[in-house]
């Protein structure tokens, strides 16, 4: 094979970071911190920061290849952390506080990080698992001095630790295969597995991010992440942003309908996203208020699927796009994403949204899907033919952290768990999980769309079900609804609901009404959902 003579520059995070910093110097980050003031500065000012703060990381010993953890919310200062950890050649483990202390303390123990960043509302946590924690020697409160809480750890306050360095700093070169982030699973089942993202693997998702068949991006765009920086890097939307220029407003730890719609109204953000359950919260807020999302253009809605009804509520009420996405931890996250084609708009304005919205979206560049058999036969792209859905692609997983073995195939292909179809659009539709699938009578019921449809009932704020076993059908679904509150309603009014939309043997045998659980990363807990009904028709 002839070599081709271009150059091989690596793709590093800090090449993101250098380019904002010249190209799109003046473009602001407005960041609310735990009890502080709005945070304001420019993509100058960002790079100058986490130069300091790349020194100050040299100065607490770390070395390529070491491991950092962070306990931290939505905020400049742990933005700071995304670029100067990673560019300094080291790993930044971002820790998700919502988890069990058990399964926080493994995760930093697995990770074996040296130093753990905390945000100032987090210090009662860090001092629970502190006596647990095998590897970390130094803590840093992501504060000023003034707001430095030490406690029974003994932390430095972040600002202290900046203040006097150099603005600026000579980032390595090194492989772009080097790791960069680990970010674990929720570990809804057994303890959480990590994924160790390149600095390959993120520029290439933060370059496809942009493209407008993803997020689509432009430097007039005002971006705010409501996804999580600590569960799988706010689905690469702190880079995406800096690559297009976008100003970025980080919304801290407050993701209540008051607390946002003050930055979406007061920064004019025009493009946010976040799982479901806030959008929800959001959506019953501007109801009761009478208030308007400003010139908010578009919501990427994931985690799980997204109530037609939610989408709706957005558009026809407030003219704002819904963007619904799949994604993992182990695919960086993007796979799919659901903007529309010429060939759907053909079909009209309702019949395109319908195609849209029964489907999680639409196979981006960079990411390869396919449904198998139980043979490992590839199915139809006829978007009937339902199968195990799995993906390959330079941000997709190969094997977790400290394992043995790969769990992507010889062929790159690693398995998602999720039961899909893809169709001659490039569509992707979720059926179910594998282990959620309810299998009644010999026929296949979807958890998904049961819930998707009990989802528009009036009155209702989350609809979950589960498979529960049963004496002669082998299962059966439970629908169990958390409503909206001051709302009443009664199980009969649901089922109602459902019976012109599905078949009569979909039909839940129970409605529950009661507060559905939530994981650490906001989707519905099954396992203890199951945990709870398990025996209700037994």
């Amino acid at each position: 094979m002839l070599p081709g003579l271009m150059q091989t520059t690596p793709l590093q995070i800090s090449g993101i970071l250098t380019y904002a910093a010249r190209a799109h110097a003046g473009r602001e980050v407005v960041s609310r911190s735990v009890d502080e003031p709005l945070w304001r500065y420019d993509y100058a000012g960002l790079g100058e920061r986490c130069a300091q703060a790349a020194h100050a990381l040299r100065a607490l010993g770390i070395a390529e290849g070491d491991r950092v953890s962070s306990l931290a919310w939505n905020n400049h200062r742990h933005l700071e952390l995304f670029y100067a950890v990673t560019g300094a050649g080291a790993v930044l483990h971002t820790a998700n506080p919502r988890l069990f202390d058990e399964q926080i303390a493994y995760t930093i123990n697995h990770a074996e990080s040296l130093v753990l960043f905390f945000d100032r509302n987090l210090l009662e946590l860090v001092e629970r698992i502190a006596g647990r924690l095998t590897t970390v020697r130094a803590f840093v409160m992501l504060s000023d001095e003034a707001r430095l809480i030490p406690g029974a750890v003994g932390a430095v306050s972040y600002e202290a630790l900046l203040a006097g360095r150099p603005m600026a700093y000579d980032w390595p070169v090194f492989d772009e295969n080097a790791a960069a982030f680990l970010c674990y699973t929720s570990g809804t089942t057994g303890d959480p597995k990590g994924v160790l993202y390149s600095h390959r693997a993120v520029v290439l998702h933060a370059m496809s991010a942009g493209l407008s068949s993803a997020f689509g991006f432009t430097a007039f765009d005002v971006v705010m992440p409501c996804s999580s920086l600590y569960h799988a890097t706010a689905w690469g939307l702190p880079f995406t942003a800096l690559i297009c220029g976008s100003k970025l407003v980080l919304p801290g730890d407050r993701m209540d309908g008051a607390s946002l719609h003050e930055l979406i109204e007061g920064e004019d953000v025009t493009f946010t996203g976040g799982v479901p359950t806030i959008w929800t919260m959001y959506l019953a807020w501007l109801e009761q208020t009478g208030r308007r999302p400003g010139v908010l253009k578009r919501v990427v809605i994931g985690g799980s699927a997204v109530p037609k009804a939610m989408a709706q509520a957005f558009r026809d009420r407030f003219g704002v796009e819904v963007l619904q996405i799949w994604g993992m931890t182990e695919t960086c996250p993007l796979g799919v994403v659901s903007t529309p084609t010429p060939a759907l708009a053909a079909l009209g304005e309702d019949a395109m949204l319908d195609a849209i919205w029964s489907r999680q979206g639409r196979l981006q560049f960079g990411i390869e899907l396919r449904t198998v058999d139980d043979e490992g036969h590839e199915l139809p792209r006829d978007g009937e033919s339902a199968g195990a859905l799995v993906v390959r692609g330079p941000w997709t997983i190969r094997r977790y952290y400290r394992a043995e073995a790969d769990v992507a195939d010889a062929e790159g292909w690693f398995d998602t768990g999720d039961i899909a179809t893809l169709d001659q659009f490039g569509f992707m539709r979720i059926t179910d999980r594998k282990k959620d699938v309810i299998k009644s009578g010999g026929e296949w019921i979807s958890s998904i769309d049961l819930e998707n449809f009990a989802a528009g009932c009036p009155g209702v704020k989350i609809a979950a079900v589960i498979g529960v076993p049963h004496p002669k059908w082998e299962e059966r679904p439970v629908l169990v609804v958390e409503l909206h509150e001051g709302v009443e309603a009664a199980t009969e009014t649901v089922l109602d609901y459902l019976r012109p939309l599905v078949a009569r043997w979909w039909l839940p045998d129970e409605v529950i009404i009661a507060t559905v659980p939530l994981t650490a990363t906001g989707k519905i807990d099954k396992k203890t959902l199951r945990a709870r009904y398990g025996d209700r028709l037994s």
